[in-house]
């Protein structure tokens, strides 16, 4: 596979820590966390889909495709997913990924991500987070979603995930309980000590899948840090907003070299 070759430092090379960099312009969601790690891993398409089948999720397809908004190349995911009308529970959740061929570490995140979305969601509709029934989060395009991104994300395993501000604008949200205004309620529960600012556009910048595998990656939220770019991709979602720089920014690359200390005069 192509993102894990051997990446173990050669004698006397100084460690340099891995730096995964995120800049959501125009919003963030589960399919764009996709693509991006995908990217900065250097997956091939055979890579991603053998990735694919050992998520269980039947006849589920999935590739990286080129996207384009206003003549500016980017990439984006297409993922063919059949219809299905089960709405899983968090117990559902956790049987689906203790059978999925993943390593523990990936498991962990994933569910870690929907325990954060089952607590968010029950706080918003006064459940218990075992009682939430989940609806288009419980859908086998996020479990793809979530399963991929938390196995990307410990394949790639960066030293330091850093997180530009979200950003978020008013609008309205079609969801299974009706009309919801943007952000939608459970995302902003979850985005306390999250780092936010305006856009001045209309609609969902930020999904649940997004916000809550964004927290359970430990992202930072703050500015640009020092570091040697090797890897860069625009990552487009699966709509545009207007008069706004659409897509998120994925940059990976490596910590600078520490300057060796001056040997002190005797």
């Amino acid at each position: 596979m192509t993102g894990s070759k051997d990446t173990t430092p050669k004698p006397n090379t100084p460690i340099r820590p891995k730096f995964l960099v995120l800049r959501p312009n125009s919003g963030i969601s589960g399919d764009m966390l996709v693509t991006g790690l995908a990217k900065m891993a250097d997956l091939s398409p055979e890579d991603l889909l053998s990735l694919l089948k050992k998520l269980n999720l039947g006849h589920c397809q999935v590739q990286i495709i080129r996207r384009s908004h206003n003549h500016v190349l980017g990439f984006g995911l297409e993922s063919l997913v059949p219809e299905e009308t089960n709405h899983r529970h968090l117990s559902d959740i956790r049987e689906f990924f203790g059978q999925a061929d993943m390593t523990p570490k990936a498991r962990s995140l994933a569910l870690e991500a929907f325990q954060l979305l089952a607590e968010a969601e029950g706080f918003v509709h006064d459940l218990d987070p075992e009682e939430v029934h989940f609806h288009e989060v419980g859908a086998l395009d996020s479990l793809l979603d979530m399963g991929l991104a938390a196995t990307l994300f410990d394949l790639l395993s960066p030293d330091r995930f850093v997180c530009g501000p979200l950003p978020l604008c008013d609008g309205v949200i079609k969801a299974s309980h009706g009309l919801l205004a943007s952000p939608a309620p459970a995302v902003a529960h979850l985005l306390k000590d999250v780092w936010v600012t305006g856009l001045a556009s209309q609609g969902e910048t930020v999904t649940p899948t997004a916000i809550s595998l964004l927290k359970t990656f430990g992202a930072e939220f703050g500015p640009w840090p020092e570091m040697v770019v090797e890897r860069e991709a625009l990552i487009y979602g699966g709509r545009f907003l207007p008069n706004v720089p659409n897509g998120a920014q994925f940059v990976w690359g490596r910590g600078l070299p520490k300057a060796s200390k001056p040997e002190l005069s005797a």
